[in-house]
């Protein structure tokens, strides 16, 4: 099978990337096309995938609609060549846009309920679209729910194992305890009319967490010249391992909070925007959100009083009831479109990828 996969997002990268190594051993084949944005490229280098530059896209509304023409135009050029069997991506309305086009199915996945501009624009031309089951959104037919979280496509135990060489990168000592802070530049399309703390409020936090333990602060945008000394600066593929060590995630990004949750690491999640999966981590107890900055320094305070091991445990409690998504990927692509009806005839198939 020659599958075309469309990266829009630093993350896209580890959703598929086992899933990848895993269907080139059964001998599928792959063309990607891949956004410029972050770390995409270095992350796609570091597991030496090989991939086609889409550009870097745009920030503003009317931007993002012009990129719509040219991503679609690049990636139809790719697929007319490589000619797949089948698109996959999270969320692309372009690879949603030329499998159209050259008539061929698109297979989404999606966990992000408040991208609005994304859920107008891809299912329309999507087959197929894989939620988690705790997915707020019904969006019809063509929705299969799968129990389990994107973030455990790698950081499930069966395809993760924490690296402790990141300790001696990150120069911390034996049993020393420390904090990883990140802040999000607010200019994806569902960050509209959202917005997070302040410079001064970050200068406050991160002296806070600094008086109880060492603190690395991660930032998508410009940082406050005051915290530069706390600069996260070790190689971005150890960013798991890290966040698996740490005491505590503080942080504006969903994902990475999640991440750390699915870690057994305890996050406090400063973000008015809510998805499915960060309920379900927020039950569990791993996951704590708010946007005032007084509660933050109270999450702060509770979680470090805790043994971290309490959260471990709660982690092992909810992933007991979660697939491995990756393996349950490779299934139902190999066998799409059957698939389909075998899991809406029984929806208990995927217990065997528990």
């Amino acid at each position: 099978m020659k599958i075309l996969i469309d990266i829009g997002h630093p993350a896209h990268v580890h959703y598929f990337k086992n899933f990848i190594k895993i269907m080139q051993q059964k001998g599928h084949q792959f063309l990607l096309t891949a956004r410029d944005k972050e770390i995409t490229f270095e992350l796609l280098n570091q597991y030496k995938i090989p991939f086609h530059n889409r550009g870097t896209g745009k920030n503003s509304l009317l931007g993002k609609l012009f990129y719509i023409l040219k991503a679609d135009r690049f990636i139809l050029q790719k697929a007319r060549s490589f000619k797949p069997d089948l698109f996959l991506s999270f969320a692309s309305t372009y690879a949603a846009h030329v499998s159209k086009l050259v008539g061929k199915p698109h297979i989404a996945l999606d966990d992000t309920e408040h991208a609005k501009l994304e859920l107008l624009m891809y299912p329309p031309f999507t087959d197929t679209i894989l939620t988690p089951a705790c997915f707020h959104k019904n969006l019809g037919k063509k929705q299969i729910r799968f129990n389990s979280f994107m973030e455990l496509c790698y950081l499930h135990p069966a395809h993760f194992s924490p690296d402790p060489e990141v300790l001696k990168l990150l120069n911390v000592k034996e049993n020393e305890k420390y904090a990883i802070v990140r802040f999000v530049s607010w200019n994806a399309s569902h960050d509209v009319g959202t917005q997070g703390l302040s410079n001064d409020q970050k200068i406050k936090l991160v002296g806070f967490l600094s008086r109880k333990l060492k603190v690395f602060v991660s930032s998508e945008g410009e940082m406050p010249a005051a915290l530069e000394k706390y600069k996260f600066t070790i190689p971005t593929h150890y960013m798991h391992d890290a966040l698996y060590y740490a005491s505590i995630y503080v942080g504006e990004g969903g994902t990475t909070a999640s991440e750390a949750a699915l870690l057994g690491t305890p996050a406090v999640y400063i973000n008015k925007l809510s998805m499915g999966y960060i309920n379900e981590e927020k039950k569990a107890a791993l996951l704590f959100q708010t946007t005032k900055y007084e509660e933050i320094e109270t999450h702060i305070g509770n979680i470090l009083k805790q043994n971290k091991s309490l959260f471990t445990q709660r982690l092992a409690n909810l992933l007991s009831k979660q697939i491995n998504i990756t393996n349950f990927l490779v299934w139902f692509v190999e066998n799409y479109p059957s698939s389909i009806s075998q899991l809406k005839t029984n929806p208990n198939v995927q217990q065997q990828f528990i």
